[in-house]
């Protein structure tokens, strides 16, 4: 505890630190000022009354990553959702497109020009985004039915975003961490006092049981924070060789090196997919719904079905967890191409012992690859699943054959009759929210610490010790 109070003073020593740090929290601090203020042309007595009915649905996951913008509507209402969603279609391009992986391929200046697209990409998708968004507003009479109070919609949030997205690049540029991450991670971070509240007035209350739960909660959330931190900063080395090559007159000796995998290197992606693909029955539905009158068409009974498909239920859980499962492998497979490693390894003069080089290397990088993400995926779906679990319950009642009876047990049996139900605390306990929280203060740290420890100052665990983020 020492060292680390040591290197929190330390990092104020550094001129050029104290600087970039100062700089990001003044940039988070306008963003966060911003979340205050309200979009022109707003109902929010209406809004709020609407909000209730559609928490579930996507808008429930722009909310997320919008730091609870979206849920009053501010100028900053869509966040950086637009921006995220353009990089992840850029970082796919590459396999779709000839002429974008020609592109990547130029270096440096290529990761430029491929930055500028996404930069034009986000403002089309943000005004489309909007355009929906103003749409769905005004038939849920939160803002006028008029021409006019659309436009201003459409162009305060669009202007929004495109400023979130410069605040984020200038953090990148000129302050201390991964900008756009440091935005998400802000506009969860601010509901956690709201929730430690929330878990004080139940140890308050006075009630055994209550208390028990509380504890239960807060030792699973650390587990659960423990076993992420062990996950994202685990690599798996492999063993590379260089051999001795001559250049000219110069001869180069050979050298040994790793090639680390992760274990998780698809990140929060693949739970983010799976989540925005199980909240599109959900929208689909808050815009078509069915006659209330009408109980027997197709139409009504789907409706029926999935007005029940949310947390907790056991087709959900089994449908997110294996999606997730899927949208990992499919990730995984898009942004690490196994023969382009090995074809940079052959190019290079590298190989791995005892592996031919070319295809037989792209085959056991592959197999490898395979294992790793599995685990991986795995590990992700535990997480998403847990605190859910914890925070909606699961209903066994909906179960076949066995559900009616194991759910009267459970209920009946003291200490286990939160599982059908759940403990009911709020949504930043939540999967998701934890990797971004976690995956975020890792690698600010770890940048934080390689600047201390460049400029001879021990880090966060001292001497010989390194704290190493998701990206190191």
């Amino acid at each position: 505890m020492e060292k680390f109070v040591s290197a929190v003073q330390n990092m104020f020593r550094v001129p050029e630190l104290r600087k970039r740090i100062l700089f990001t929290l003044g940039l988070l601090a306008v963003y966060r000022f911003g979340a205050h203020i309200t979009a022109p042309g707003i109902n929010s007595a209406q809004l709020e009354r609407v909000w209730g009915e559609v928490a579930g649905t996507l808008l429930g996951v722009l909310d997320l990553f919008s730091g609870g913008n979206f849920r009053t509507i501010s100028v900053f209402a869509l966040g950086v959702t637009p921006y995220i969603t353009a990089s992840i279609i850029m970082q796919l391009m590459p396999v779709l497109s000839p002429a974008v992986k020609k592109i990547q391929e130029e270096g440096e200046v290529g990761r430029q020009k491929l930055n500028q697209y996404t930069r034009y990409f986000t403002v089309i998708l943000c005004a489309v985004q909007t355009f929906f968004v103003a749409t769905w507003l005004s038939r849920n009479a939160i803002i006028p039915e008029t021409w006019w109070a659309t436009a201003m919609i459409v162009i305060t949030l669009t202007t929004g975003t495109v400023f979130v997205m410069w605040l984020g690049e200038q953090i990148t540029e000129r302050g201390v961490g991964n900008g756009i991450s440091l935005l998400i991670f802000s506009g969860i971070v601010i509901g956690l006092p709201s929730g430690v509240m929330q878990v004080t007035e139940r140890v308050r209350a006075g009630d055994p049981m209550q208390t028990l739960g509380v504890i239960f909660l807060v030792a699973v959330m650390v587990a659960l924070i423990a076993l992420i931190v062990y996950v994202e900063s685990a690599r798996r080395h492999i063993a590379i060789s260089y051999a001795s090559r001559r250049v000219g007159n110069q001869t180069f000796r050979g050298q040994e090196t790793t090639l680390p995998l992760k274990i998780n290197m698809g990140g929060v992606i693949p739970v983010i997919f799976a989540s925005s693909v199980l909240a599109m029955p959900q929208t689909l539905f808050s815009a078509f719904p069915p006659d209330p009158n009408d109980t027997t068409t197709t139409w009504a009974k789907v409706y029926a079905f999935f007005q029940q498909f949310h947390g907790g239920d056991p087709y959900y859980e089994f449908v997110f967890i294996s999606l997730i499962v899927l949208f990992t492998f499919f990730y995984i497979t898009i942004i690490f191409n196994t023969d382009d490693v090995a074809d940079n390894l052959r190019k290079h003069g590298g190989f791995i012992a005892g592996i031919r080089p070319g295809a037989p290397t792209a085959e056991y990088l592959s197999t490898i690859l395979t294992r790793l993400t599995a685990v991986g995926a795995l590990y992700l779906a535990f997480v998403a699943f847990a605190p859910q679990l914890l925070l909606s319950g699961f209903r066994v009642a909906r179960l076949p054959f066995i559900g009616t009876g194991l759910d009267n047990f459970l209920t009946a049996t003291p200490g286990l009759s939160w599982i059908p139900t759940g403990l009911g605390y709020q949504f930043f306990f939540g999967g998701t929210s934890l990797l971004i929280l976690v995956g975020v203060a890792m690698d600010l740290v770890s940048q934080i610490e390689a600047q201390l420890v460049m400029r001879n100052y021990e880090g966060f665990l001292g001497s010989g010790s390194r704290l190493r983020g998701r990206r190191s």
